[in-house]
Formats: structure tokens, C-alpha cells, sequence
């Protein structure tokens, strides 16, 4: 069969295309006039030359590159001479798509490649030496007809989005209650097998990187699951492509996971993420439209415990947490720690009750908070930030509540009651302060602060903590609040315990909690 039959029906019959201009033979004629032309100049074609492959780069990796733009519609691979010659259906989309490229040097497998209009105004192949490339291409077609409701019915061209890689990238806001790599692999399998997943918070927000094995099951997961809740009126789920096609995943740990190599080591406290895909990941820039939040995501509610269970981490409405709302904090400072400090730095996460530095383990401290949920909570944002200069581990206690030492016995004030402190920020239910819990982060949040006080008083304030102040804003509006950046997290971590409550005269005393802004 000739190529143009192979093809019909999938790729190349697109309105504009007529497939009678110019034969590119896979013999690389075309290289010959771009020896050493590193400019994007050249008439404009939706035929774009794409030269410095590395060498074992595959069709779709070549085709991720233009799917962001539009529909790809043909490719040729000249693999002797790590070139490509990649098709998209329209000529706006081909200059996009340079333009673009010509302000972000794009790389494959770490590689800078070079993009330009090539001299074709189309591609023919020999359908015999582009088998491989046809398939895959067939393969993204058929996503991108099927960008409907799942049950197969198909969109007009005018509706279809291009077909994606096979990893989404996913970002969580109003993430009240923490979201475990189980639990997304919970609700993200219902629609394929989940190959990899990687967790990190960047910009104080909780994301993921999911592979499955296909981009069908990609598109279909984004297609049901952008935009809803997993937990009621929280934890919203947002979900775009990622421009990476494969994730490199060192570590199983519970911030990443190869599910097809259960060998790899647990690298404990080691970056989970890659530097490689950090750096693309830097480049990823949102397009991330807030649709308005839907229904919770239907997991059954006892399947979500499980998970949670699974993880160890999870409080959720509707399921008991069992009681557990004391933590056990080891690896502290103990020539540093107080209760009052600890009492400062977990109160970010919930009301904490009770703190008990335990007598013959000075090092290690029990914390009792107002509930599961913000045990939870202060577990998965505190275990391993440091504090006093040591990497704390913060784990669910097996104890119920934590005990008072018998009147008049002296602890030498290892033990504190907190029940009745003033300095709770989540009494009031419906408080602010439930939508401003955010990971500890280096710019904090400064609050109360009166009119008599300056940037430099502040700045002098904190750099008195013992950290460098880095940037300083006053809010616009509101001279009462301003961000102050630290040099370092445990920066601001030290500037939190040490000022928050702050008495700043006036009878104002400075709140401080951790920001999701950068300045």
C-alpha cells in the first residue's frame, strides 16, 4: 500500500492537506542546507527541521515537542543524522511553536536541539521506512479523537486538543487534609495502570509528576478527574501534561514510586525528584484554567481510609482518626528545645493541647494537638524540616493523650498544658487561617503590625534570630501585613518560634505563619 492509503483516516487527511507539494525522501537531502544555521529565519511552513537529536531519542519524544502547539500530523526520523522533520496541521502552529522555542531552548534527554522552518511545505513518506513513526503517530490521532467523554463518542476537529504525554503533571490546592502518593495512586489507577508517580511541593504547593504506560489513559484520567475534589470541598485536583515523556524515578520512598521496580532503594532523606526533570519542570509554565469545584471524586469512602491507612497520613471528614492525635517528635535539639517552642512551631498546623519533652529522652517530645486531622497535618508538613539545626522525624504516636505530670511532682517544666492558651489560630470554626496552612516555606507572613513600626525595625527584628532577611514587602493595601523573605526555611522556621506573638507595643503582637508568596 502506498503511503497516502496507509494514512488515510488518521493523520494526514486534515482539510489542508493535499499531499501533492514536495517528496521528502529519507535521505536526508534536506540537512545539506542547514550546515552550521543555527537562526530560526526562513520562509514560515508548517514543516519545521528539527537538527542535534541525541541519538537514542525516540518518535514520541520528538512528537511531545510539538503536541503543546497543535496536531502533529506527520514526522520522519533521519536517525543517521540525529535529525527529524516534523509536520504540524497548520502553519500558525508551526510558528508558535518556533517562536516559543526560539525564547526556551528546548532539550531532549537533557540535550539543547535546534528548531526552524525547514524548505517543505509538507511531508510525504515512504511509508516503508516510517512504519514505526506512522504507528505512533496513529496512536496520538486516535487520542486526540477520542478527547470525549470516555465512552468513545468522538468531538469535531474544532474541539480537539492535542494528544499529550502519558505523565500529567498535578497540582492540589485547598489542600486542607494531606493527599499521599497511595492515595493518588488510588484514584488515578481507575483509569490505567499508574506506572511512576513523584511528589514535591514547589512554590509551597503540593504537585505530582503520574506516568502510566499510555498517553489514552492520560488523557482519559485528566479528561474525569481535572478539577474535582478528592476530599469533600477540598483538596482540588489540577491537571495539565507535562512536556516530559518518561520520569526518571530514583527512590522508593513515600515521595516517589517506580511501581515496575520494586528493587530500588528508599534513599532516605535524599531529593526525590531528578535535577533533570526539576529543571524541565521549571520550564513548565501553567496554563492551568480553575474550573469551579465539582462533586467530591467518588472513592468510597472505606477504600479511602484503606489508602490512608496505607499511607499512615491521611485524616479525612467522615473517617475517625482513630484517636490519633498525638505525635511523637524525636531528633530534636535538646539542649534548644522548650515546649513553648514546640508549641509555637506545630500550633502553624492545629491547636496543640499538650507538650511533653520526655524525662529520660530529652531529644524526644510528645504532642498532643485538638485532633486527627491536625496531627496529620503537622506530621506531613513538619517531619524532616530542621529545627535548632537538627532534622526533626515527626510520626503518629501510639499514646492516646498526653499524661500531666501528678500535683506537685516538678518535670522541671519538660511538661505543658496549652488547652486554654489565647494564642490558638484555629478555635474559631471557619477561621481564615484554615485557608493559609501552607508548607514551611522561607517567606513568612507578617500580621498585626502596628502603624508605628517600620521596614527596618522589622528587618531588624528578624535578622536578630540569627538568619540573613533577604526581600520585605508591605502589603499595598494593608500596611498591617507584609512578607519578610529569610535566606533559608529553617531561616524562617527559627523566625517563626522565636517572634511569633512578638510583642511590637501598641498592644499588637505580631502574627507570623508561613507564606506561599515568593517577593
Amino acid at each position: 500500500r502506498g503511503s497516502d492509503e496507509l494514512l488515510s483516516g488518521s493523520v494526514l487527511n486534515s482539510p489542508n492537506s493535499n499531499m501533492s507539494s514536495m517528496v521528502v525522501t529519507a535521505n536526508g537531502n534536506d540537512n545539506k542546507k542547514f550546515k552550521g544555521d543555527d537562526k530560526m529565519d526562513g520562509a514560515p511552513s508548517r514543516v519545521l527541521h528539527i537538527r542535534k537529536l541525541p541519538g537514542e531519542v525516540t518518535e514520541t519524544e520528538v512528537i511531545a515537542l510539538g503536541l503543546p502547539f497543535g496536531k502533529v500530523t506527520n514526522i520522519l526520523m533521519l536517525k543517521g543524522k540525529n535529525q527529524a522533520f516534523l509536520e504540524l496541521a497548520t502553519e500558525e502552529a508551526a510558528i508558535t511553536m518556533v517562536n516559543y522555542y526560539s525564547a526556551v531552548t528546548p532539550h531532549l534527554r537533557n540535550q539543547p536541539i535546534y528548531i526552524q522552518y525547514s524548505n517543505h511545505k509538507e511531508l510525504k513518506t515512504d511509508n516503508t521506512l516510517n512504519q514505526r513513526a506512522q504507528a505512533v503517530l496513529q496512536a496520538v490521532s486516535a487520542v486526540q479523537a477520542t478527547n470525549a467523554p470516555i465512552s468513545g463518542t468522538t468531538v469535531s476537529e474544532s474541539a480537539v486538543t492535542p494528544a499529550q504525554s502519558p505523565v500529567l503533571r498535578i497540582i492540589i490546592d485547598n489542600m486542607y487534609y494531606p493527599v499521599t502518593l497511595d492515595v493518588l495512586h488510588q484514584i488515578f489507577s481507575k483509569f490505567g495502570a499508574v506506572l511512576k508517580i513523584i511528589t514535591f511541593t514547589k512554590n509551597n504547593q503540593f504537585q505530582a509528576l503520574l506516568q502510566y504506560g499510555d498517553p489514552v489513559n492520560a488523557q482519559q484520567a485528566k479528561l474525569a478527574l481535572d478539577g474535582q475534589n478528592i476530599y469533600n470541598a477540598c483538596c482540588t485536583l489540577r491537571i495539565d501534561f507535562s512536556k516530559l515523556v518518561n520520569l526518571n524515578v530514583k527512590y522508593n520512598n513515600d515521595k516517589s514510586r517506580d511501581y515496575t521496580r520494586p528493587d530500588l532503594p528508599s534513599g532516605d532523606g535524599q531529593p526525590a525528584l531528578d535535577p533533570a526533570i526539576a529543571a524541565a519542570f521549571a520550564k513548565e509554565t501553567s496554563l492551568l484554567a480553575v474550573p469551579g469545584a465539582l462533586s467530591p471524586l467518588a472513592i468510597p469512602n472505606a477504600a479511602a481510609a484503606a489508602a490512608a491507612a496505607a499511607a499512615g497520613r491521611v485524616g479525612m471528614p467522615g473517617v475517625s482518626s482513630g484517636g490519633n492525635t498525638v505525635l511523637l517528635v524525636s531528633n530534636l535539639n535538646e539542649e534548644m528545645v522548650t515546649p513553648q517552642s514546640l508549641f509555637t512551631l506545630f500550633g502553624v498546623y492545629g491547636d496543640v493541647q499538650r507538650v511533653k519533652i520526655l524525662y529520660n529522652k530529652k531529644d524526644s517530645a510528645l504532642i498532643q494537638m485538638a485532633d486527627g486531622n491536625q496531627s496529620q497535618l503537622a506530621m506531613s508538613h513538619l517531619n524532616g524540616q530542621k529545627m535548632y539545626g537538627k532534622i526533626i522525624r515527626v510520626t503518629l504516636s501510639k499514646h492516646q493523650t498526653v499524661q500531666l505530670p501528678r500535683e506537685g511532682l516538678d518535670d522541671q517544666g519538660l511538661t505543658k498544658d496549652f488547652g486554654n492558651s489565647p494564642l490558638h489560630r484555629f478555635k474559631k470554626p471557619g477561621s481564615k487561617n484554615f485557608q493559609n496552612i501552607f508548607p514551611p516555606s522561607a517567606t513568612l507572613h507578617l500580621s498585626n503590625i502596628p502603624p508605628s513600626v517600620a521596614e527596618e525595625d522589622l528587618r531588624t527584628l528578624f535578622a536578630n534570630t540569627g538568619g540573613t532577611v533577604k526581600a520585605f514587602k508591605f502589603f499595598q493595601r494593608d500596611h498591617k501585613m507584609a512578607l519578610l523573605q529569610m535566606s533559608t526555611v529553617e531561616e524562617a522556621i527559627q523566625a517563626l518560634i522565636d517572634l511569633h506573638n512578638y510583642n511590637l507595643g501598641e498592644n499588637h503582637h505580631l502574627r507570623v505563619s508561613f507564606s506561599k508568596s515568593t517577593i
